[in-house]
């Protein structure tokens, strides 16, 4: 299939068919509708179109008079079109519109829509790209990083104007690719030498024993995945095992586990313990029972359970640590799912804190007396993480005063001494953002 119009085809099941745009993405490459020599286009028309879409919208509005009468395709291309008008340089002009026109021409119910797409992306040129002068901080953030207003006037008012919009710029550049070892396998400098010698040259994360940053290469291109030596995570995710810690003959709750990124690692790490995987959905627990097998894993257990549901199966204090990596705003991952910030709102980030505490106050009861509880979020939203470690501390835990010896060297200096949490905005190392807080219950 023409690469662009594979990125149209699956910016219209995102943005039409509601489909996330991770899945989205990777059914398509499955399917190998793309060539291989043009995966590195697709993925960037997709995902950077969906980045901009803030900003591409701004710069059609006064060209569409009626959105709602155009035939479905043509305003996704259109916006696909203005993003590489604007933000790819190997791209000739002229190509654009060439493969625009001839897509209209192709999908189009009549002559006139391939017209009206080339009379409005010849004069989206002819004006060039807007200036944002004249507008608020939080006006302007948001047109030209492409985020929602309300959600850059909330950064503004936590993290303040530069910091809002570094945030905002980052969130709209490639995320870096970073693996796992599985070092219950094969040492991390073995697993170096062998994904150099498949053309992927890594280096070392600052974030995890664990972890490796690529740097060049396509680690998906070798077997090493499937063949459970490697797993694709983030550096700021990998930082949830050290925190939790893991001892011998453990009995460990992953109480929200799939897709079982932070489960299996913390497994990988098992000796003779157990942990205990819950998902709400059965197709997800089998999921992280096949990534178990994967990675070669004993002692894992996958089931399909409502984490608030939990204490109807879980005896009391039965678990000698428990991690609640609780459903979340997904704030932090922006930069992965540029769909993110445009299906989320005020409306679900103020429910979400509900279900938090209902899930806290159903595990609670679950964990042993001096036993390990780790709560964690990949969103910075304070109302869904440091509010609701406060939410823990009133029902009886205290801070796990250890934390920081688990953690990185190079994270703890950003932690608070009197608190035992770590907060990674993607600004602070690069990484998705994230929340991690530790706590003990007192014997």
């Amino acid at each position: 299939m023409n690469v662009r119009e594979a990125a149209l085809d699956t910016l219209m099941k995102i943005e039409q068919g509601g489909a996330y745009s991770t899945i989205a993405v990777n059914d398509t490459l499955k399917q190998k509708k793309v060539a291989p020599k043009d995966v590195g286009l697709y993925t960037e028309l997709v995902y950077g179109t969906l980045s901009r879409k803030g900003t591409l919208d701004y710069i059609l509005k006064d060209r569409i008079r009626s959105p709602k009468k155009l035939d479905k395709f043509v305003l996704p291309l259109l916006r696909m079109s203005v993003y590489q008008l604007f933000y790819l340089d190997k791209v000739p002009d002229r190509a654009v519109l060439h493969e625009a026109v001839e897509i209209a021409k192709k999908r189009g119910h009549h002559l006139g829509t391939s017209k009206f797409v080339n009379g409005v992306l010849r004069n989206v040129l002819r004006e060039g790209f807007p200036d944002f002068s004249g507008l608020t901080d939080a006006e302007r953030i948001s047109i030209e990083h492409s985020h929602p207003e309300w959600l850059v006037a909330d950064w503004i008012d936590l993290y303040g104007v530069e910091t809002a919009e570094a945030i905002c710029q980052l969130n709209n550049e490639p995320a870096p690719v970073t693996v796992r070892v599985n070092r219950k396998r094969i040492t991390v400098d073995e697993m170096m030498n062998k994904l150099a010698d498949a053309g992927v040259l890594t280096s070392r994360s600052e974030l995890s024993i664990d972890g490796l940053v690529v740097e060049s290469g396509n680690v998906h291109s070798t077997s090493f995945i499937e063949d459970g030596l490697l797993s694709i995570q983030d550096e700021s995710s990998m930082i949830v095992a050290d925190a939790l810690g893991v001892s011998t003959n453990d009995h460990i709750l992953d109480a929200c586990a799939a897709p079982g990124g932070k489960a299996m690692h913390t497994a990988e790490r098992m000796e003779n313990g157990s942990l205990t995987a819950l998902d709400l959905h059965p197709h997800k627990a089998k999921l992280i029972d096949q990534q178990a097998k994967r990675l070669h894993i004993n002692g894992v257990t996958a089931l399909a359970l409502d984490a608030r549901l939990a204490g109807e199966r879980f005896e009391r204090e039965s678990f000698d640590r428990i991690l609640l990596d609780v459903p979340c705003s997904g704030l932090g991952v922006i930069r992965r799912k540029p769909d993110i910030k445009w299906t989320k709102d005020k409306t679900q980030l103020e429910n979400l804190p509900k279900i938090q505490r209902q899930i806290i106050d159903a595990v609670l009861p679950l964990l042993k007396p001096g036993g390990t509880l780790v709560y964690s979020t990949c969103t910075i939203d304070p109302s869904e993480n440091e509010i609701q470690a406060d939410y823990i501390l009133s029902k009886g835990l205290a801070w796990d005063e250890t934390l920081k010896g688990r953690l990185p060297q190079s994270v703890r200096p950003i932690m608070e001494s009197d608190r035992a949490e770590l907060k990674l905005l993607p600004t602070t190392f690069g990484t998705d953002g994230f929340y991690i807080a530790a706590f003990k219950k007192e014997v």
